[in-house]
């Protein structure tokens, strides 16, 4: 199957309307730029349109199969990561290779422009996600920091757009923050699809008294942006309706390698000290 990683630019037209549109359209405001400064993320951005939303989870239909052809391409994929057997979790990295929407979505001005301007830059992509919770038995994403699975790669000047392709509520399961904690140190990593208590083991007695979560829900379409250090989780999805998200995950142009290994399963070595590019990190 064709691997789309080797497209660095849109191959199909799904974004053409934003793409043809005035990039002033999608910038932030200077308010919101100072919010995500002072608590650590934004939220409510509309990334997508609904008819982009529809074809997305067409696409979303097809790979979560996991004799779908292109499954080959994923750097990882879990048809249920979630540790409790009653509940569900897929999980899955590298849809970008794979179908044209979740390819062409990593170049929409949509997020290129804030991202660029949260990250103080040229932005490039460093890795996707898809985290989906089916209706009734969705499983929970426990609380940890984005940047604690990825220091392999420095320095820290990292950015997650979290895009919900459903409406995101408390009931099934939206994401949820702990505003102020991207000013906490790097804590010591406690899984990522397990216990949602586990990590009060590793806050100090301050971190603890400062663990307010907040409910972040959003419109199908819209995405909530944070820093790498921001705690954020979500809980288990008892509803009536599914809960599907994609994220984007990008670096600023030249963050490099720290590691002599592999960064994501079936990616050629960058050798520590390169900064990414090449096919699998293009500069969008």
């Amino acid at each position: 199957m064709r691997d789309l990683a080797t497209e660095h630019g849109p191959v199909g037209k799904l974004f053409e309307d934003q793409l043809d549109a005035d990039p002033a359209r999608f910038e932030l405001s200077a308010n919101q730029l100072r919010q995500y400064e002072e608590e650590g993320y934004l939220a409510g951005v509309r990334i997508l349109t609904e008819d982009q939303c529809d074809a997305l989870c067409e696409e979303l239909a097809g790979l979560a199969d996991p004799s779908h052809p292109g499954n080959s391409l994923f750097y990882e994929y879990n048809s249920n990561e979630s540790a409790d057997p009653n509940t569900v979790l897929f999980h899955a990295l590298g849809a970008w290779r794979v179908t044209e929407g979740f390819h062409d979505v990593l170049w929409n001005p949509a997020f290129t422009v804030p991202a660029a301007q949260l990250l103080g830059g040229p932005v490039r992509f460093w890795h996707d996600q898809l985290f989906c919770k089916p209706a009734k038995h969705g499983g929970v994403v426990a609380w940890h920091q984005d940047y604690s699975y990825w220091t392999r790669t420095q320095p820290m000047n990292h950015l997650t757009c979290w895009i919900g392709l459903d409406d995101s509520t408390q009931d099934n399961g939206c994401l949820q923050y702990i505003p102020g904690s991207h000013r906490w140190p790097l804590l010591p990593i406690t899984g990522l699809a397990g216990d949602m208590d586990a990590i009060q083991e590793v806050l100090s007695p301050e971190q603890r008294e400062q663990f307010q979560p907040v409910a972040v829900e959003l419109k199908r379409g819209e995405a909530a942006f944070h820093h790498p250090l921001m705690v954020h989780g979500s809980y288990d999805n008892k509803s009536e309706r599914p809960r599907r998200a994609m994220v984007i995950n990008a670096v600023r142009d030249g963050v490099h390698s720290d590691t002599d290994e592999t960064l994501l399963e079936g990616v050629p070595v960058v050798p520590k000290g390169q900064p990414l590019d090449g096919t699998f990190f293009p500069l969008l």
